[in-house]
Parts: C-alpha cells; sequence; structure tokens
C-alpha cells in the first residue's frame, strides 16, 4: 500500500510539528517515514496510518529528531567546508597564483618605497572593514527576509550564515588600530610584507565566500 498526498503533507506536518524547522531535513525524515510505513503495511495492512507513523517515531528515542537534525547539520557543515577550501585553493593553482602573487609583490613595493606607506595601509584597511560591513549588513538583511519564507532551507542557513562576518568585520579594525600605534611598521619589510598577504588573502577569502558561495 503507498501513502497518499494527504499522507505524505502530514508527514511534513508531523515532523514540522516536532521542531524540524529546515525544508531539506524534513523531506529526508519524510522519505524515511514513508518507506518505513509502506514496507510494514506488506505485514500489518490492517494498522492505521497514524499507529505505523507513531510506531516508527518511537525509534528515534526520546529526544525524537533532534539527534538525526544534528548529524545532518554537522554533515552539511563538513560539506560547505569542503566547498570552500575548492574554491580558496583554486587561487593558488595556476594561472590564478601568478595573479596572486604578482598583486602581493605590488602592495609591498608600493608600501615599501612610499613615504606615505602607513597612511595608505590604515587607507585599505579602512576600505576592507567598510566593505565587510556593508555586506554583513546586506547578508543581515537577506537573511530576515529569508526568514519569512513559508519553507527553510538548511544549506541555505549554513552558507547565509558561512565565514563567521561578525569576526571578520572586527579583524581589518583591529590591524589597523595595531598599525596607528606602531610607526616601526613603516620601515620593516617583514612587517610590509606580511600586511601585503594579511590584505590579498583577507580579500580572496571575503570574495570567495561572499561572490562564490553566497551569490551563486
Amino acid at each position: 500500500m503507498k501513502l497518499t498526498s494527504a499522507q505524505i503533507d502530514q508527514l511534513y506536518t508531523f515532523t514540522k510539528q516536532h521542531y524540524v524547522e529546515y525544508y531539506d531535513l524534513q523531506t529526508e525524515l519524510v522519505d524515511h517515514l514513508a518507506n518505513a510505513i509502506e514496507l510494514e503495511w506488506e505485514s500489518n495492512p490492517k494498522l492505521s496510518f497514524e499507529t505505523l507513523l507513531n510506531k516508527e517515531f518511537k525509534k528515534f528515542g526520546v529526544f525524537g529528531f533532534m539527534e538525526v537534525v544534528e548529524e545532518k547539520q554537522k554533515a552539511m557543515g563538513k560539506r560547505y567546508n569542503k566547498w570552500v577550501w575548492n574554491h580558496f585553493k583554486a587561487f593558488f593553482e595556476l594561472p590564478k597564483i601568478i595573479g596572486t602573487v604578482l598583486l602581493i609583490g605590488a602592495l609591498f613595493y608600493l608600501f615599501k618605497f612610499n613615504e606615505n606607506n602607513i597612511k595608505i595601509i590604515k587607507i585599505l584597511f579602512l576600505i576592507q572593514f567598510l566593505v565587510v560591513f556593508f555586506v554583513f549588513v546586506k547578508q543581515g538583511l537577506l537573511i530576515n527576509k529569508k526568514e519569512l519564507k513559508p519553507k527553510k532551507w538548511l544549506l541555505e542557513k549554513i552558507i547565509y550564515s558561512c565565514g563567521n562576518f561578525g569576526g571578520l568585520l572586527s579583524l581589518p579594525m583591529t590591524i589597523g588600530n595595531n598599525i596607528s600605534s606602531n610607526i616601526s611598521y613603516a620601515t620593516n619589510s617583514y612587517a610590509l610584507f606580511g600586511m601585503s598577504c594579511f590584505l590579498v588573502v583577507f580579500g580572496l577569502f571575503f570574495y570567495i565566500i561572499w561572490v562564490h558561495i553566497i551569490v551563486h
């Protein structure tokens, strides 16, 4: 015996009532419950849909669907981290690595041989801060807008929450303030090279998260 469309809808409602708010997780659980109920019906056709549903739900234990949701979140988190890392590695392969090295070299040359290098560095860090701040605010608005949808997706939530933008927001300002209080950076080649690398790598990381992951 196969489940009807109304019974499938009832399974979605059941999972939502038991605190599974994301549609992709609901779908996996509905498929599992539907297959289990149909299989049980083959040997016990007289049992009601509600009886079999409650029987299958008890198999999840006292915490219900909670453990399944946690495992799925971990799995999606790993999938997302691998996804970001693959995008990031692409910039350290030919030909993109050439452009990355050249950009770092250009910034280092600009910092090393310009008497206003500290001022330039502070301006670049300020620009990074403003860009991250703008995206941080825009991202928050997008998340709030999507939360109003009747269907919420766990994968979408993970992607829109990625990167911990709150932490990224403070990083350029922290380094910028440190530069302001330590004028010795102006003549230290290692410090100038380090800041050149940071500006480029931080920019790439943020670009990958926002353009290649969130926007797409």
